[in-house]
Parts: structure tokens; C-alpha cells; sequence
């Protein structure tokens, strides 16, 4: 009974014009009797239109898998052609080209690694990149809540501006430094992820950052610390499941435990 319905919650995310994907590790019992374990993964992939009004009610998919291969991702979302808001992970991409989805680079990634080089050397250079990120950010907490096309013209004018100034900023940064130090990894990051993370500017439905599907896996990572392992690839999959009800349940402001008995 409960399979059916988190598959159907599967094809729902399926459906939308962008969905959002990130993976966890979690650890599988290796077998019965035995403490040893390997590491497996669950997926998440999320559809969340409420920052653009959208009418279709938010949802979350999970996925177990017993490793991080790419063809997992490539399999789950065959078939999707619309944007991917993911991380740089190379599993992903599988799922873009020509044909297939777009992608959405997040921009939460760019900045961590800044703000790693500011606690790690407190780097002025760094201590910049993460001011004029917020600048983006500051734009986003305007258009929350706006009609795409709302969304779109805001963006034109007040982040694109922002955008253009920080990758010129970057470039002009990274010929002044030393190519071996973390601040240039940094900066390189940055510079190959920000054209792929553009297309926000011009969609109206899309998200700077992949934050939607990183709460989605917050709950995975409480849990961990409560059950330990999965205790097989049956209970894996179960869990893929349980999750999968309730995590939408409560997107939706629904009390899971009534909604299930």
C-alpha cells in the first residue's frame, strides 16, 4: 500500500519544470549477526514551487542505493528534461546533455568554500567573495514569494549586475594569487560552477541554491545518529519510503503520525 504512494510522490516530483537533488551516505549492515557495515546512500529529489507560487503541493522522493555510482541518479530521474538543482558531485552528470535535463549549479556551494578559506587563513579576498554573495542573496529574499516573471525582471535588474561584477571580480583575483593555494581552488570552483548556476537569472522558477533539497536531508542525518544502519537492502529501500511519506507530509504541514494511522 504505502510502495504505490511514495512511487506516485515520485512521478509528482517527476513532473515539475525543476526539480532539486543531493545524496547522504548512510551505513548498510554488510550481514545478519555482524556489527561490520559498508556505506550505501540514500537520494533526494525534491519539488518545491512555493518561492514562485506555484500550484503543485511540495513533495520529497527518496532513493536507496548501496553505493554512490552515478548510474543510480541516471536512472531514477530518466526520462526528466527539466532543470536539475544539484552540486557539482561528477554522479550527476549523467542526468544533462543534450536531450536530457539542464542544470543548476548551487551557489551555497561556491560560498562554503570561501568561508573555509576565511576560517581556515582569514583571507580579505575571501572575507569579499562572501559579501558579494550576499548581495545576490539579498535580491532572492525580495523575490521569494513573487510570480516568475516578477522574479525574472528583479533579477535582471538587481542581480545580473551582481552576478557579472563578482565573476569579473574573480577572475581578476585569481591571476594575482598563487595557483597552488586553497584560495585559487576556491576561486576555480567558483568560476567553473557560476555559468551553470546563470540560468537562474532568466528563470523565473529556479532557486540560486540547492538549500530546498539540503533540508530534505537533514532528517537522514538525525537519523543516523538514532539507528545506526540500515539492517539490509530491504530495509534500505523501506526507509527510502518512510521517508519519502513523511518528509512530504510535513512540506505540506501535514501531522505524519495522523496522516499515516
Amino acid at each position: 500500500m504505502l510502495e504505490p504512494l511514495a512511487e506516485h510522490i515520485g512521478k509528482l516530483v517527476r513532473a515539475g519544470p525543476a526539480l532539486f537533488a543531493d545524496d547522504t551516505p548512510v551505513k548498510l549492515q554488510v550481514r545478519a549477526n555482524t556489527t561490520k557495515t559498508k556505506t550505501a546512500r540514500l537520494w533526494s529529489y525534491t519539488r518545491d514551487e512555493r518561492p514562485w507560487c506555484g500550484a503543485a503541493p511540495p513533495c520529497a522522493w527518496y532513493q536507496f542505493s548501496i553505493d554512490r555510482k552515478g548510474e543510480h541518479p541516471a536512472n531514477h530521474l530518466a526520462g526528466y528534461t527539466g532543470t536539475v538543482h544539484a552540486d557539482g558531485f561528477a554522479g550527476f552528470n549523467g542526468l544533462f546533455g543534450k536531450g536530457k535535463a539542464d542544470e543548476q549549479a548551487c551557489m551555497v556551494h561556491v560560498r562554503r568554500k570561501f568561508v573555509d578559506e576565511v576560517e581556515r587563513t582569514g583571507s580579505a579576498i575571501a572575507q569579499q567573495a562572501i559579501k558579494q554573495i550576499a548581495q545576490l542573496y539579498a535580491v532572492e529574499k525580495e523575490a521569494r514569494g513573487k510570480a516568475p516573471e516578477e522574479r525574472v525582471a528583479l533579477r535582471q535588474a538587481k542581480a545580473k549586475p551582481l552576478f557579472d561584477e563578482l565573476e569579473f571580480w574573480l577572475q581578476a583575483q585569481l591571476r594575482k594569487i598563487s595557483g597552488k593555494t586553497k584560495l585559487a581552488e576556491a576561486i576555480r570552483y567558483a568560476l567553473n560552477r557560476m555559468p551553470k548556476a546563470r540560468g537562474y537569472l532568466s528563470d523565473g522558477q529556479l532557486e540560486l541554491d540547492n538549500n530546498i533539497c539540503e533540508r530534505s536531508i537533514r532528517p537522514i542525518a538525525l537519523g543516523r545518529k538514532n539507528y545506526l544502519f540500515m539492517g539490509s537492502i530491504g530495509g534500505g529501500k523501506a526507509a527510502a519510503i518512510a521517508y519519502t511519506l513523511i518528509e512530504t507530509a510535513k512540506m505540506n504541514d501535514v501531522d505524519p503520525e495522523a496522516w499515516l494511522t
